[in-house]
């Protein structure tokens, strides 16, 4: 009895993607159907891919289908492979694209998170360009972005992703789902160089403890030696009360962000853009963020049109202590990038001050003062978050006290 399985979108407003049925029969050898927008340039390598796709897969005898919308062969391998797995759900043999050179970079656990933007899983249409629009990271959502049907053929995609997409130095990040469904998710990611690992819905430390001990499993299987961070996602009361605790939970974790939506409608109120209601568990994440050491990072603005309430919400959230903000489209990354800038007075007395303590420490003086206020290890602090700010988005040069005595 033959066996039949789909995968991909279809339709003629599908695009850079593609739709594959694999039909397992008992004989007849393998039949290739392909209908392809670029067959008369691309038609005998789409067959071939598909050909090899089958023979990694042990697949001798079926019918395969395949309506091609321009999909890039990591996508196309990613809709065979899942087509396959439907037909089969015993197929163990994986069908992976290689590891290309520009997918092999890491990351730091302080680097700058102004911007993250969420990518959904299971469209990468999507992927491409995303690092050309310049976010700080990249987010493969295999979570709320992504129907319950079809969170296997987003695995793959996603896993397809890391090896063959090149994010132009973008974070590389995936937020996985929850419970056991997240656990196994690692599995599809971990192997194949994803920076940080964003877990959403976190309202008990054990849940990250368990996240980040499968990961140190993986790594020791494989052989991975670069550093997997996690980005634990506050989404309701409970979580919020417990911030402090969630961003302790395990030395991998480099920041904490909170989520509105699931938020508010936890604690049974309307999200405004005033925030009035969500006030307190915005502070309760900066708070604890800033506690364990880590980064604090906003939730999405979700009106994408409404340019200058994002700009709003962004100055509202640094004002609070946010150092990032979520993002649902690239036209929100240059604003938000703006509006988190040291202003240039900021920036002025920030290095007015770093100067004063400098000068000050190497004198030997106990008692630092600008002006006619005294300064204290705090406002040194601050100002020496500002000027790293500055440094990483090259407002200030790395020789800037030099250029300050010139000037």
């Amino acid at each position: 009895m033959a066996r039949r399985g789909e995968a991909g979108p279809r339709g003629p407003k599908v695009r850079s993607d593609c739709w594959i049925a694999v039909e397992l029969r008992e004989k007849g050898g393998l039949e290739i159907v392909l209908r392809s927008k670029v067959a008369g340039m691309y038609g005998d390598r789409i067959r071939t891919r598909l050909e090899e796709g089958c023979a990694a897969f042990g697949i001798r005898d079926a019918v395969i289908e395949c309506e091609d919308q321009g999909a890039l062969p990591f996508v196309l391998d990613a809709r065979l492979e899942c087509a396959a797995r439907r037909a089969d759900p015993g197929l163990a043999a994986e069908f992976l694209p290689e590891m290309r050179d520009c997918c092999t970079y890491g990351t730091t656990r302080d680097r700058l998170r102004r911007t993250r933007l969420y990518l959904p899983g299971n469209q990468p249409k999507l992927f491409v360009n995303a690092g050309l629009h310049g976010p700080d990271g990249l987010i493969l959502d295999l979570e709320d972005a992504v129907a319950p049907s079809e969170k296997d053929a987003a695995r793959v995609v996603v896993r397809n992703a890391l090896r063959q997409v090149d994010f132009l130095g973008a974070e590389r990040m995936v937020r996985i789902n929850q419970g056991e469904r997240g656990l196994a998710d690692l599995d599809w990611v971990v192997p194949h160089n994803p920076h940080v690992i964003l877990v959403p819905k976190v309202e008990d430390p054990a849940q990250l403890v368990a996240v980040d001990a499968r990961i140190n499993e993986i790594r020791a299987e494989r052989g991975i030696e670069s550093e997997i961070y996690l980005l634990p996602i506050i989404e309701s009361a409970l979580g919020a009360w417990r911030a402090y605790e969630i961003a302790m939970a395990t030395p991998s974790i480099v920041a904490l962000s909170i989520g509105l939506e699931d938020y508010t409608a936890d604690i049974g109120a309307p999200r405004t853009l005033a925030g009035h209601e969500s006030f307190w568990a915005r502070s309760q994440v900066i708070n604890g963020a800033v506690a364990a050491g880590v980064q604090p990072i906003d939730t999405v603005f979700s009106d994408v049109a409404d340019t200058e309430g994002l700009i709003a919400s962004v100055s509202e959230a640094k004002g609070l202590g946010f150092v990032g903000k979520g993002c649902i489209h690239p036209r929100q990354i240059g604003p938000i990038h703006d509006t988190f800038a040291p202003e240039p007075d900021a920036l002025d007395r920030a290095q007015r001050i770093v100067l004063a303590f400098e000068e000050a420490e190497a004198a030997g003086l106990g008692v630092v003062a600008l002006g006619s206020k005294m300064i204290d290890a705090p406002v040194v602090k601050r100002a020496h978050t500002v000027i790293d700010l500055a440094l990483a988005t090259g407002l200030i040069a790395d020789n800037w006290r030099e250029a300050d005595e010139d000037a």
